[in-house]
């Protein structure tokens, strides 16, 4: 067991990521979990856990902690009419599908492995940000029929791989398909729900092995690390959604973008060289 001193400081470390991570989840759609995975991972580490499930509980304790930031961000969004709710009825079914299929996928892959995709993906996502203009299209409407069956369940299969909800993969594709961003950040929020929710579910019944398993683990999920995690974002998370109605968030996207591509590159050399 990790000694006090060590534990408190953690605890601290995890108390501020909570705090950004709903931050970013109301001001850039990008969801928390794309802070939360690696500093789980990070934080499980320190206190001597590493085994060959640590990433499950990683992407396990940060999907439960998306329901939470999730429905706040979606509750506060939808108070300023920013949510598209033809977009989420006719997406839901795609990507809670997908969502689904990806727990049923990471269950069964090594720890890792899963490092391996968050950080290639992660690195797909940082480069989107830091590089990307919001003048970008491919379509002048979101898919439909054949392609939005295709893309709803590929949103919900990538987010569980990588422990986020929707907003990394749907801000950028609602964007490239002519929906204003501050309404694609609005319901990319909704999509936080639709895959946070039954992929959660699915982790609680993962058995996870003792050298994987940090203390108060329920399933995959980390009841600890989970609950310091949503004090905070239940009272950051209504912030970032003021500030990204009442700025413009892109100089701040960019430099998150760059900050995410150090993150992405750290947990590919950690995969490599565990």
């Amino acid at each position: 067991m990790p000694d006090l001193t060590l534990t408190l400081e953690l605890l601290a470390f995890l108390i501020v990521i909570g705090g950004v991570a709903g931050v970013l989840a109301g001001l850039l759609g990008v969801g928390g979990g794309i802070v939360l995975v690696p500093a789980f991972f990070f934080t499980f580490q320190m206190m001597g856990y590493d085994g060959p499930q640590m990433m499950q509980v990683c992407l396990a304790t940060s999907l439960a902690t998306i329901i939470v930031t999730s429905l706040r961000s979606v509750i506060s969004h939808n108070r300023k009419g920013a949510v598209d709710w033809g977009i989420l009825r006719g997406w839901a079914p795609g990507i809670v599908l997908g969502a689904i299929v990806g727990v049923l996928t990471a269950s069964a892959l090594r720890s890792a492995t899963l490092q391996m995709i968050f950080g290639v993906l992660a690195l797909v996502i940082g480069a989107y940000m830091a590089l990307g203009k919001n003048s970008w299209r491919i379509a002048d409407e979101m898919p439909s029929g054949g392609k939005q069956y295709f893309y709803s369940p590929v949103v919900g299969f990538l987010s569980v791989l990588m422990g986020i909800g929707g907003g990394s993969f749907g801000v950028p594709l609602m964007s490239l398909h002519n929906v204003p961003i501050h309404r694609a950040v609005a319901t990319a929020a909704g999509f936080g729900v639709l895959i946070a929710v039954p992929s959660a579910v699915g982790f609680l019944l993962l058995t996870i092995e003792p050298g994987s398993r940090p203390p108060l683990t329920l399933g995959a999920v980390n009841v600890p690390g989970f609950l310091v995690v949503i004090a905070m974002t239940l009272l950051t998370a209504p912030l970032g959604v003021k500030l990204a109605h009442a700025m413009n968030p892109a100089p701040l996207k960019r430099l998150f973008g760059a900050f995410l591509i150090l993150v992405a590159l750290n947990m590919l050399r950690k995969a490599l060289m565990g």
